[in-house]
């Protein structure tokens, strides 16, 4: 049972003939029935645990041969993506070129990964648990727990597991993970014993049983439905063969409702299925990984340049080969002799090879590094900045992001209650006010009001590092009047060493029926004294008295609480405070109340103060969010707080700002505004929305994911937006995958978070996606500088070998001398320009957004301007270079002769001018300053120079193999002089406004929205091969349809037997609404248990339901669409949306009908 480990990074479920084997091992109680258990909650759960076991103590006994290993496995894998183009010549060099991209790609991905991987372990194996195995309490790591262990579960644990409360002494869990809702959930073995992965506890202690681990837990579930599950799946797609047999038998067993083990994590297979089947499977078990933007438009830009390339190197060869041929033997009129042969095939051996040169110099090699380097660079420095990158082109889309939807506790605020605002014997302090400031008795009185009436788990300790806030520990509101007292340079403790707890003499908790909490302490004289704090608007008119100034009681009349609403609390809500009442009430030793009659005693009250709390704005938050807004990026902030405090915060951060049009929605406004009658989401709707929208206030998790589908999904305004999305629940794992870019909190997120995030912030601060923000257009920018240089020495390097041998046949520049420009340049050219470090000005533009090129037409003047200085510099040479420094010329050069000095002079200053060029290319917008910032980059500096030495040894002693013959002083400096040139021609295209160049064209743009619309189109939908899609025969849809009919009657029985795993595309569930429209959610037994969705939403759903079915368009995913009202009975359930075709296909049609 519990051989699954409860690893948070993969689940390793043993092979088939283990996990029978606890069956014949003699346990009570099967897999299937502990999942159904766990998905009950409350009374429910409680009566099934007595139906069937009798009670806890009965389920224990059935578990008792509980296994006491478990099998945890964390892999570290490498994934490469080595891509390299090359065209063969001087194999070794290309070669080297190309394993240097692998290797370099590869490594970083794996050191990326280890480096994640390497941050996970260490936190799952600092995590241990308590748990009590033959009678001694244990410490275990949580991989180690297994199902029937009786673990201890006190103040502060994150439950690793699922299991039921033995014993519980007023524990109170906080399930908001799972289900959204911020209110703790108080459990006890006799009204809700369920206790649930994933999920904390907030007060008291208790013991329970482990009833699921691993995949099996709730937050394993979810793990599941995310695709984690996906590596499982494949490795027993491999050993499908041997399995066969034993998966027939499992069916079955499934049907039986006992082997339902067997089916774990198994996709299901129809045994008639056939190979088409088959294949389709697999074809719908593989993500579809997309393309980030920037991969997009450098794919494109590649392709259009080795077309172009191709096109140059077979034009060249044709002349070559046309020019020798009629030179030869036309116009020199010789005949083709046997003895000549040779001579005659080497002449063409050198054309080709010519001509692969030209294709060679035409491809960018050095592309693919250039990414791979700033990126791997970008992700190391990162790193640096608290951002952990998960996966790589997250960080370049970052750069392009128009929209953040932010948390608000913990990523906006500091997630620290704070007493802000006080009001003290009659005076309103904005700030916490000086000791001095305070009659003695105010500050006695208040300091025991607090110190006593909270709960004593409730302390502020030290922090744990130098410089860091001291921690909180307990009720968040209480740590807030705790550290008042702190800032008031007052102490807690020696006022609850004088009053331990057991000296209370009678307390009243807090609940939300009351909303105070009243503690009564016996005073020296026998009388009594109670203290009490609350919402100051219930509180207040329990009043009668108010201390003074002095410290001494003054009436407080119902006419002085209004007074004080107005004067006090009003002003404090309005800066987003909540407001609490601290008051207390004498009792003689005389008289001593009937302390059942809680009203009669908590009234006559003399209040002592009222504080204003906050979770406080983190102070850097309002400049990044100032900064965002400058970048041209739109912040909304998405929060299940309620409106008032939202706006307020909002309006603090600078995402609304006064005299602006905009809107703040709660979750149910915005739900009413964007679904039709039919309660379904229309996209036209959202658009209406999303634009002005910038606070969504008490949001489900549904509304999020919606919110971020809309965005994503809307085709308004010029440019479509990409969206970051930041959350650190389990249940913000549906919108941190469907972003763009998926910011999980380092701290405070669940590990259900981290892994359907992108990056994770190791400090869950806002500026660090600044940071982030930064990094990407860095990289964006590194990409083009490295493009503006590349390129411009492509089109010259093209140029010059296809004139030259269209003229001289024969190629100015050699094969080798290629490579060397080519491959070492390029390389070292993309590790300069990509190791830029950003700057601030990156944040002064807009986004370039998703259909924005890569080489914008200030680029393309740049390419072609300095192309033209260079091809006058490098024909001047090559036709009266010898006549200006009076050498032998090297034009038509027979075959085999000795290097030229001509030819090496334009070789050198070839590369001179590449190398003052690549200090051009480190400005794309036009700047007139190249050598802002050089010396902050010690990279660039150091291959510059680098290159520039190399280039000395290969002229001057490179001799045959580089074709090169050395050269004096006086023709080096004229080299270098035509280089410096450069520098001044940069300055005089920089002159020339681009405005004026209507010619221009840009180039690199993103794949067209008609490309989109495919990829879009297979996103969460099944894709229909291509081969079938040109068919389209009746027969193979005549067989898919019966097929698929009975396949699915198999799903739903096996949906019935509670079995999640046997979906067959975990990934096609990307959209919350698509949770709703899967099966198992709609078997009505289950409805209330999605831990996804808040309960509202499945009342909603379940009286959608039960509607008639109206003609759905299907826009949007919606939770109603055709295929939900398809899985009620039967044969009908032909359409159920697991298998859902593409709506309006022959296909759908043909289903629809059967």
């Amino acid at each position: 049972m519990g051989d699954v480990a409860n690893s948070s990074i993969e689940f390793h479920p043993k092979p088939q003939q283990q996990r029978e084997a606890p069956h014949a091992g003699g346990f009570g109680c099967t897999l299937a029935e502990l999942r159904s258990l766990m998905e009950l909650r409350g009374a429910e759960a409680l009566q099934k645990v007595q139906e069937t076991y009798g009670d806890v103590g009965g389920l224990c006994r059935r578990l008792k041969t509980s296994p006491t290993e478990a099998c945890g496995n964390v892999s570290a894998g490498a994934e490469d993506e080595g891509e390299a183009e090359a065209g063969w010549i001087e194999g070794a060099a290309i070669l080297l070129s190309v394993i240097c991209v692998v290797l370099v790609t590869a490594f970083n991905d794996w050191s990326k990964e280890k480096q994640f991987r390497g941050l996970q372990s260490r936190i799952e194996q600092e995590q241990k648990f308590t748990v009590i195995r033959n009678g001694q309490l244990l410490q275990v790591p949580v991989a180690a727990l297994v199902v029937g262990d009786i673990a201890q579960v006190k103040y502060g644990d994150l439950l690793p597991a699922d299991g039921v409360l033995i014993q519980g002494n007023d524990l109170k869990i906080d399930e908001s993970s799972l289900t959204g809702e911020s209110d703790h959930v108080r459990k006890s073995a006799d009204k809700d014993p369920m206790l649930l992965s994933g999920t904390h506890v907030m007060e008291g202690s208790g013991r329970m049983v482990v009833t699921a681990v691993g995949v099996n837990s709730q937050t394993g579930i979810i793990f599941t439905l995310l695709g984690a599950g996906g590596e499982e799946e494949e490795k027993k797609e491999k050993k499908g063969k041997q399995q066969d047999g034993a998966m027939e038998s499992s069916q079955t067993k499934a049907k039986k409702q006992d082997g339902a083990v067997a089916m774990e994590m198994q996709p299901l297979k129809s045994a008639e299925g056939g190979e088409m089947e088959e294949r389709e499977k697999k074809k719908a078990n593989v993500p579809k990984k997309e393309k980030s933007v920037l991969q997009g438009k450098l794919t494109k830009l590649a392709v259009q340049i080795g077309k172009a390339g191709l096109v140059m190197s077979a034009i060249t060869v044709i002349i070559l080969v046309l020019y020798f041929v009629i030179e030869t033997f036309v116009v020199g009129g010789r005949a083709w002799l046997a003895e000549c042969t040779p001579v005659y095939v080497q002449y063409f051996v050198k054309f080709f090879i010519i001509g692969v040169t030209v294709l060679v110099v035409a491809v960018p090699e050095g592309l693919p590094l250039a990414v791979t380097i700033s990126l791997a660079y970008s992700v190391k420095k990162m790193m640096r900045d608290n951002n952990l990158v998960r996966h790589l082109d997250a960080c370049e889309t970052m750069g392009n992001a128009t929209a953040i939807c932010s948390d608000k506790t913990g990523t906006l605020t500091t997630n620290r209650m704070t007493v802000v605002q006080s009001y003290l014997g009659d005076t309103h302090y904005k700030e916490v006010p000086a000791p001095s400031a305070l009659t003695p008795k105010i500050l006695d009185l208040l300091v025991h009001a607090i110190s006593i009436n909270s709960a004593y788990t409730t302390k502020i300790l030290p922090p744990e590092k130098e410089g860091a806030l001291p921690r909180q520990v307990g009720n968040k509101t209480e740590c807030a009047l705790l550290g008042f007292v702190l800032d008031l340079k007052q102490d807690f403790q020696p006022v609850r060493e004088q009053i331990p707890e057991d000296k209370l003499y009678k307390v009243y908790t807090f609940n939300s029926v009351r909303k105070s909490m009243s503690t009564v302490i016996r005073m020296p004289d026998g009388g009594f004294r109670l203290f009490s704090k609350g919402a100051s608007e219930i509180l207040l008119k329990k009043c009668t008295n108010i201390l003074n100034s002095n410290g001494e009681l003054r009436s407080f009349r119902p006419r002085d609480r209004d007074d004080m609403v107005k004067k006090v609390i009003e002003p404090m809500a309005c800066d987003g405070l909540r407001t609490i009442c601290i008051a207390y009430r004498d009792f003689s030793a005389a008289q001593e109340p009937d302390w059942d009659n809680e009203n009669e005693v908590v009234g006559d009250l003399t209040c002592i103060a009222v504080v204003g709390i906050e979770d406080p704005v983190r102070p850097e938050v309002p400049e990044a969010i100032r900064k965002c807004q400058r970048a041209g990026i739109t912040v909304r902030m998405v929060t299940g707080d309620n409106i008032n405090t939202a706006r307020a915060i909002a309006a603090k951060c600078g995402i609304i700002q006064p005299g602006e049009d905009f809107l703040c929605l709660e979750g149910k406004e915005f739900n009413r505004r964007i679904r039709n009658e039919k309660g379904e989401i229309e996209q036209e709707r959202l658009d209406k929305v999303w634009p002005k929208l910038r606070v969504l206030a008490r949001s489900s998790p549904t509304d999020k994911h919606t919110l971020v589908k809309g965005i994503i999904d809307s085709n308004t305004g010029e440019q479509r937006q990409v969206v970051a999305v930041t959350g650190d629940g389990t249940n913000d794992g549906p919108a941190l995958k469907k972003a763009d870019v998926g910011f999980a909190m380092g701290i405070a997120g669940t590990d259900v978070a981290k892994e359907a995030s992108d990056i994770i912030l190791t400090d869950d601060n806002f500026t660090s996606i600044v940071k982030a923000v930064m990094w990407g257009r860095n990289v964006y920018d590194s990409i083009s500088k490295f493009l503006q240089f590349q390129l411009t020495v492509n089109v010259v390097a093209v140029i010059v070998a296809f004139t030259g041998a269209c003229i001289t046949q024969d190629s100015p520049l050699k094969a080798v001398q290629m490579l060397w420009v080519n491959l070492i340049m390029d390389t070292f050219a993309s590790l300069a320009l990509a190791t830029e470090p950003p700057t601030e000005s990156l944040l002064l533009r807009k986004p370039y957004g998703r259909d924005k090129p890569l080489i914008s037409r200030t680029m393309m003047k740049s390419i072609l301007g300095h192309a033209v200085y260079q091809l006058t510099i490098i024909f001047t040479l090559l036709f009266v270079g010898e006549l200006f420094f009076d050498i032998d010329s090297g034009r038509n050069a027979p075959l085999h002769s000795p290097p030229s000095e001509h030819y090496t002079i334009i070789f050198n200053t070839f590369v001179m001018m590449q190398l003052f060029n690549e200090i051009n290319a480190r400005k794309i917008h036009g700047e007139r300053n190249v050598f802002h910032g050089i010396f902050s980059n010690p990279i660039f500096c150091t291959i510059v120079l680098g290159t520039f030495a190399i280039q000395i040894v290969i002229v001057q002693f490179g001799g045959k193999p580089f074709s090169c013959s050395p050269l004096s002083t006086e023709q080096w400096l004229w080299c270098l002089f035509v280089g410096v040139g450069e520098l001044v021609w940069g300055q005089v295209i920089a002159t020339i406004p681009t405005s004026q160049l209507k010619c221009l064209k840009e180039a690199g743009h993103g794949p067209g929205k008609d490309e989109m619309t495919d990829e879009e189109l297979a996103e969460g939908e099944e894709e229909i091969d291509h081969a079938e899609r040109e068919l389209r025969r009746g027969q193979i849809l005549w067989f898919r349809g019966l097929n698929r009919i009975q396949t699915q009657i198999r799903v739903v029985k096996a949906f019935r037997s509670s079995l999640y795993e046997g979906l067959e595309k975990p990934e096609s569930k990307t959209s919350i609404h698509n949770f709703m429209a899967t099966p198992e959610f709609l078997i009505n037994d289950y409805t209330h248990n999605i831990p996804l969705i808040d309960d509202t939403d499945v009342d909603e759903n379940e009286e959608r339901l039960r509607a008639p079915p109206p003609p759905s368009p299907n826009q949007n995913n919606n939770a109603i669409d055709s295929g939900v009202y398809l899985t009620t009975r039967g044969t009908k359930s032909a359409t159920s949306s697991v298998f859902s075709s593409r709506p309006g296909s022959p296909l759908h049609s043909v289903e629809t009908s059967l």
